[in-house]
């Protein structure tokens, strides 16, 4: 991994992706990097995330170091691609794997090509997506997943999102796996949910994987051993 040779250099900016690990917060692997710049250049570094992955999910973070910070719109503003799994005959409700899954006592239909048409026409292009409760979505001036988590009601409201390309990759059991390129905005774990709905038989996210940010990969994104490894200073 090729680091910034200065501080001198890295404050002129310095854009690179991390392989988000499973249980970590977007702000976890900042505040690691950040004290990893800190111990190696000596001085205090601003840098931020281009985009939050949920700690259930993996996959490309992109971090932004020094003048870079003022890219981060412009990398929250690119497509992304992902690799979800899909469990169906349940439902949560976080949409995800974070709360209990409750059976809908509902048969899995049989996957056919017209279930494959039928879920492309309705969720690819531009569509409404309305967001899970438990997200970072402001209702009314409050995070909707604090409401949540109280149990008020929450009327979410829904916002347009773009479905570039929805690919099955995976439909021999009642647990899927999908690929996704999509516009900024979008909730993986809702179309989960949607698709559940379609189907009539409930479905919930149960795994996720960022597979791309723009012009970042997943191939290409380091590993925050392999990042921080790079910035340790020898003793």
């Amino acid at each position: 991994m090729n680091i910034p040779p200065d501080v001198e250099t890295l404050q002129e900016g310095w854009i690179f992706s991390v392989d988000k690990p499973l249980g970590w917060t977007s702000f976890d692997i900042v505040a690691k990097v950040r004290n990893a710049l800190k111990r190696r250049y000596g001085a205090k570094v601003k840098i931020g995330h281009a985009g939050t992955l949920d700690p259930l999910a993996t996959g490309v973070l992109v971090l932004c170091a020094g003048r870079a910070t003022k890219t981060i719109p412009h990398w929250v503003d690119t497509p992304k691609g992902y690799r979800a799994t899909i469990q169906l005959g349940a439902t949560t409700a976080s949409y995800d794997a974070e709360t209990e899954a409750i059976p809908s006592g509902q048969p899995v239909p049989e996957w056919t090509e017209v279930w494959a048409e039928r879920l492309n026409t309705r969720f690819t292009g531009e569509i409404d997506q309305v967001p899970p409760i438990y997200s970072a979505v402001r209702v009314g001036g409050k995070r909707a997943y604090a409401e949540a988590r109280k149990g008020n009601e929450i009327d979410m409201p829904s916002r347009k999102v773009t479905i570039h390309a929805l690919d099955f990759i995976e439909t021999e059991s009642n647990r899927w796996i999908l690929e996704v390129a999509c516009s900024k905005g979008t909730y993986i774990r809702s179309l989960a949910h949607d698709i559940g709905v379609e189907m009539g038989c409930g479905a919930y996210l149960a795994g996720l994987v960022r597979t791309r940010v723009g012009d970042f990969s997943l191939e290409e994104s380091h590993s925050i051993e392999e990042v921080l490894g790079a910035l340790a200073v020898a003793t």
